[in-house]
């Protein structure tokens, strides 16, 4: 398992991590930052987090995913500090024999992360900003 808080995400870094031979099914969800958000225009993105309390919490979204699903590899990747319009902040992956339980255990490790792990982030408009759920 790789589970990181990062300042930059390497996606080539990232997929080679989930390389197996065991492996027919390799599934990256990659989350960006886009150019609006509630009919706003983006400018960038600031993420900060409690480190200790975000690892624990996506290290327990790892292993359940774990219990419910044959998988090979995970990662979960989360970027820290400023990004902006494009970059990948988000990356979660599953190598696993069969492409259902990567693309299965993909998604649930992005959804439970975006419920359950304190990361913040402040959205920069053209006109002011504001501090948001990590994951709306």
């Amino acid at each position: 398992m790789l589970i990181k808080l990062v300042n930059q995400i390497d996606l080539n870094e990232a997929f080679q991590y989930l390389q197996t031979p065991a492996a027919g099914g390799t599934n990256l969800f990659i989350g960006t930052v886009r150019d609006h958000a509630q009919g706003k225009q983006v400018v960038k993105l600031v993420f900060e987090a409690y480190a200790p309390m975000a690892l624990k919490e996506l290290e327990k979204i790892a292993n359940q995913a774990k219990a419910n699903w044959p998988i090979e590899k995970l990662l979960i990747l989360h970027a820290l500090g400023e990004k902006q319009i494009g970059e990948p902040v988000v990356v979660t992956g599953v190598a696993s024999a069969h492409r259902n339980a990567a693309f299965e255990a993909t998604r649930f490790l992005i959804d439970e992360l975006k419920k359950t792990v304190p990361i913040w982030k402040k959205e920069y408009y053209q006109d002011n900003s504001i501090w948001v759920n990590a994951h709306p």
